[in-house]
């Protein structure tokens, strides 16, 4: 096993640990305030449903793959290879899910009051479980095409009908069905990014007229508020800009991989670390204060609406 080998293992088992033990944790958390009788807020149902696809994320491909790069034998039959890449795409679905509702459900709520998405407040609660079990829908669906081509490796078959990830394989396809695939699979993908996005550019100007406002209030009171729901929609903005950045390194990886004949071990190895980035780092960023972002949001703005 060379050194580049070692270096990348060390580094997969390192964020697959780390990740399963954010994770959990913060799923316990969640878990011990349903148990203590605690009213769940609409955005805790989004981080509970985010906590679950970083789990299986974590699960159905940084487990593997860490196996596969220290050299640990992988026995996945067919079936098994189908359904690890399958749920792997369907939690990575239902997390970019997650942070979208997340971030439009926060736009929505601190628009201010003369805005046209201000009628949207009331309804948001309410909608916001249809959008993350339609999210579980839409990639369930989506995925299916991992089911079509994905097999076990096959050491003596022909290898030029064959793309080899290690421990499993896929079948090559003629380069108008590649494209049909790629289209397929990338505009749920897209769809969520435009809307995290248009989530984010609006917190960040209700943010800046925020800041303009403040400037001309001198309550201690009043200024504290303020403070800690900028706080919050700053945590929630560098959730979301966290998410978008790994998925992009992510996304570069896949293109890489689709475009090379014989795409090199450490690509995929670079492929998975990049795939395991944000669900390992997402549970320390929702825990990096005393409360969850939203929760901290909802308990000030309940208090006395300061942001415009």
């Amino acid at each position: 096993m060379g050194d580049t080998h070692v270096l990348m293992g060390v580094i997969l088992l390192g964020q697959t640990v780390v990740g399963f033990v954010g994770n959990l944790s913060l799923l316990s958390h969640y878990l011990f305030l349903s148990c203590m009788g605690n009213r769940m807020r609409a955005t805790d149902l989004i981080f509970r449903h985010l906590i679950v696809a970083n789990l299986l994320t974590l699960l159905f491909r940084g487990v593997p793959q860490t196996m596969e790069v220290w050299g640990w034998r992988i026995f996945f039959n067919d079936v098994g290879c189908k359904m690890f890449f399958y749920l792997c795409r369907v939690s990575r679905g239902v997390s970019m899910g997650s942070t979208c509702s997340l971030s439009i459900f926060l736009a929505v709520s601190i628009s201010q009051g003369d805005s046209r998405w201000a009628g949207l407040k009331g309804r948001a609660h309410k909608h916001i479980v249809s959008t993350i079990y339609l999210s579980w829908g839409v990639f369930l669906l989506v995925s299916i095409i991992f089911l079509m081509y994905m097999t076990r490796p096959k050491a003596h078959d022909n290898m030029t009908s064959l793309k080899s990830y290690g421990y499993c394989s896929s079948v090559r396809h003629d380069p108008a069905a590649d494209v049909l695939y790629m289209v397929v699979l990338s505009l749920p993908d897209v769809l969520c990014l435009g809307l995290m996005l248009w989530g984010s550019t609006s917190m960040l100007f209700v943010l800046y007229r925020h800041k303009q406002k403040m400037r001309h209030i001198q309550r201690t009171s009043v200024s504290t508020r303020a403070s800690l729901e900028s706080r919050a929609i700053i945590s929630v903005l560098l959730l979301v800009s966290t998410f978008v950045s790994f998925y992009t390194l992510s996304f570069i990886c896949q293109i890489c991989m689709s475009v090379i004949y014989n795409p090199s071990p450490v690509l995929h190895h670079m492929a998975a670390f990049a795939m395991g980035c944000f669900p390992a780092l997402s549970p320390f960023l929702l825990m990096s204060g005393h409360s969850t972002p939203c929760s901290l949001l909802f308990t000030c703005t309940k208090k006395n609406q300061v942001l415009p």
